[in-house]
């Protein structure tokens, strides 16, 4: 399965840059899988972020295909993983998965200990860029 385009925001690459740089590698085993997708993002301004992509602190509504489970979280840094409820760290296979899909695109993922996920994002319910926050 061919990968989709993702689009990310500049500043969403800049804090994720920032982020993986005070990273271990040996904690976090899929950290190279989010940051070969960085690499591939098309990195727009906040601005120009369409408002259907997943971008980080969106609350999303996807699917798990193996489990055929419907999810409704809110993709976040992982300092802010315990301030909120229903939300997804970008650390977590499927939050680096789901980061810079468009509603509809499917991604297959590695899964750590082996294997993959086929996630599908059904519907970005809230976009930060979408509603004017670009700072969040």
């Amino acid at each position: 399965m061919q990968k989709p385009n993702i689009t990310i925001s500049s500043i969403d690459a800049e804090r994720l840059d920032r982020l993986i740089d005070t990273l271990d590698e040996k904690s976090y085993p899929n950290l190279d899988d989010l940051i070969v997708e960085l690499s591939r993002a098309n990195i727009v301004l906040p601005e120009q972020v369409p408002a259907n992509v997943v971008t980080m602190n969106s609350t999303i509504v996807f699917t798990v295909a193996s489990t055929e489970k419907e999810f409704s979280l809110t993709l976040v840094y992982p300092k802010d993983l315990a301030n909120k409820g229903n939300n997804i760290s970008i650390l977590a296979p499927v939050g680096s998965a789901l980061l810079g899909l468009s509603e509809g695109d499917e991604i297959s993922w590695p899964k750590p200990g082996g294997g993959d996920l086929l996630v599908k994002v059904t519907k970005v319910i809230y976009q930060p860029e979408r509603s004017g926050h670009f700072e969040l």
